[in-house]
């Protein structure tokens, strides 16, 4: 890894706060997208239940980064498929999930 450990570590800490901030809903304006969506666009979602998805995977792919820097970017075999398979798979469930059960 080419980032000092304590640099890494202060980049999951911010990861994890902005997580937990998305998750209560004190950090909505963060959520890409829906912040600059017209207001009839805004009126088709939940926003509770947007920001839970959205805080939720951020905090999922937060803990990935999380073992990524615990291991020093050399993750053992059995779980190496993690960080490429593991955040392209939370991306892609936080999509689904932010257009379906997030729809009013």
């Amino acid at each position: 890894m080419n980032v000092p450990t304590w640099m890494a570590w202060i980049f999951v800490a911010i990861l994890a706060f902005i997580s937990i901030a998305i998750f209560i809903g004190k950090a909505t304006f963060l959520m890409a997208g829906y912040n600059r969506a017209p207001k009839e666009e805004k009126d088709k979602y939940n926003k509770k239940a947007l920001s839970k998805v959205l805080g939720s995977g951020l905090g999922v792919i937060t803990g990935i980064t999380a073992l990524m820097v615990l291991y020093d970017a050399e993750l053992p075999l059995a779980i190496s498929w993690l960080n490429p398979w593991g955040i392209l798979g939370t991306l892609v469930l936080m999509i689904v999930l932010a257009n379906t059960i997030c729809k009013k």
